[in-house]
């Protein structure tokens, strides 16, 4: 029994003796610089992905789709959480495949 207590007692004071420098981990490597809002966004717009309030952010985009879609703007506060293709069945046919693609083949310019 003593022998147990002392191998414990003994582990112990080893694991408050070593737990310090176990804890210490390597510094967190610097993050990366942010690019800038226009740049980052251009590269990602998605028709399927991206919600709509994302879309309106970048003014080149926002045109994009106001020039697919004029009577849009009227509805950014509805449907601003989501995306084009959520959006696409209740527009009563105004935004169909083709605009889609139309939309996307836009969005995907803007990265280049």
């Amino acid at each position: 029994m003593k022998t147990k207590f002392a191998a414990s007692l003994i582990a112990l004071t080893t694991l408050a003796i070593a737990a310090p420098a176990l804890a210490q981990t390597p510094p967190a490597a610097a993050p990366a610089p942010a690019a800038s809002a226009t740049a980052t966004a251009s590269a990602g717009f998605s028709v399927d992905k991206t919600p709509i309030s994302e879309i309106i952010k970048n003014d080149r985009a926002k045109a994009i789709l106001e020039a697919a879609l004029p009577p849009i703007t009227q509805y950014y506060d509805q449907i601003g959480a989501m995306t084009l293709a959520q959006v696409a069945p209740m527009s009563q046919g105004a935004i169909d495949d083709a605009k889609l693609k139309a939309i996307q083949v836009e969005f995907d310019k803007l990265g280049k």
